[in-house]
């Protein structure tokens, strides 16, 4: 992904620190891990100098750090309260019809040296639009608080919108171990949610490439922290050897992939855009699944008993692919012989 051209507030999140965290544990270069997450390097510079222990980064405690900085006060917005001569001052020039940055440059004119009366541009928006949902604004004489008459503001990321899917990264099948294609090594997935009738709850549907086998768990939301979570505990059920690789579509659930990768040990692959072809096993098994949950199920109706029962059924059913064994019978052959090994 194009790094912006000029450094912008970049909002990382936990998913982004993470992918942070492994690209270091690669001995990645600033530059290259601020280029795969679209931001400058001086970003990256100053969250690994603000997350770092010891002379190691540590993801969980930059993302706790950064919470407690967004918790903390802010001198502005402590200054810029109601009751205070600062507060009637913007309130009248804002009612005169002047814009945030107009006031702020002013008030450093007409109170030279008055620390108590200066304040930031970003300040003055932060109280109309985001504090006290919008304290500010509504002791305004006039309805519509600034000259554009917006009544949010607009966003000025430098990530752009969310369809670009910043999080893949480098993460594309064409990175994926050539391995996986041939079907030979077994260890290689395909995963995919299949959504209830409530477009909340869904399915999270895991096929093995080699023995056909799933794995299947209901949730009941389908949000990028749940699914990530539950598909850890899944990769939990079998031996750390069979997760070589995950492919997945370019689903919003998977934004943070990179967590999964380092409590797994296994990377996420994204497919290119609208090519479920990329993904046949798990498309095939779907429609399996689908024999026992058409397309309208509410799961919240269904127990996690009777997703365990399809799963048993599935991974018990005789494959012509598989020579007519059962994934259940091909799954425990593998697991044989990484014991007898």
């Amino acid at each position: 992904m194009k790094p912006p051209d000029t450094p912008g507030r970049f909002r990382l999140t936990l998913a982004g620190r993470v992918v942070i965290a492994i690209r270091l544990r690669e001995r990645r270069r600033h530059a290259a891990i601020a280029r795969e997450l679209g931001v400058h390097r001086s970003t990256v510079k100053r969250e690994v100098e603000a997350g770092s222990v010891d002379g190691r980064y540590r993801c969980k405690i930059a993302q706790r750090r950064a919470d407690e900085r967004r918790r903390r006060p802010k001198s502005d917005r402590v200054k810029l309260r109601p009751g205070t001569e600062l507060w009637d001052e913007v309130i009248a020039r804002l009612n005169a019809k002047q814009s945030p940055e107009q006031i702020a440059g002013r008030l450093a004119r007409d109170f030279a040296g008055r620390d108590a009366m200066q304040v930031s541009h970003e300040t003055i928006y932060q109280a109309l639009y985001v504090q006290g949902a919008g304290a500010l604004r509504h002791e305004l004489a006039v309805e519509k608080a600034l000259r554009s008459g917006r009544t949010s503001r607009r966003p000025r990321s430098k990530l752009g919108p969310r369809s670009n899917r910043s999080w893949i990264g480098e993460a594309k099948i064409t990175a994926r171990p050539a391995e996986a294609a041939d079907r030979a090594v077994p260890g290689h997935w395909e995963g995919d949610l299949i959504i209830g009738g409530d477009q909340r709850s869904a399915l999270i549907t895991l096929f093995e490439r080699n023995t056909r086998f799933c794995l299947i768990s209901r949730i009941t939301v389908h949000d990028a922290a749940t699914v990530t979570d539950r598909l850890t505990e899944m990769a939990a059920r079998l031996p750390a050897a069979l997760w070589r690789s995950l492919t997945w579509d370019q689903g919003v659930e998977m934004a943070e992939h990179a967590r999964f990768t380092i409590a797994t040990g296994c990377p996420v692959f994204f497919c290119d855009p609208h090519s479920p072809w990329q993904r046949p096993t798990n498309e095939n098994g779907n429609g399996l699944i689908r024999e026992f949950f058409p397309k309208g199920t509410d799961f919240t109706k269904i127990t996690d008993q009777q997703v365990a029962e399809v799963e048993r059924l599935l991974n018990t059913r005789p494959r012509k692919v598989l020579n007519y064994q059962t994934p259940a019978e091909k799954l425990d052959q593998l697991l044989t012989v990484a014991t007898a090994a």
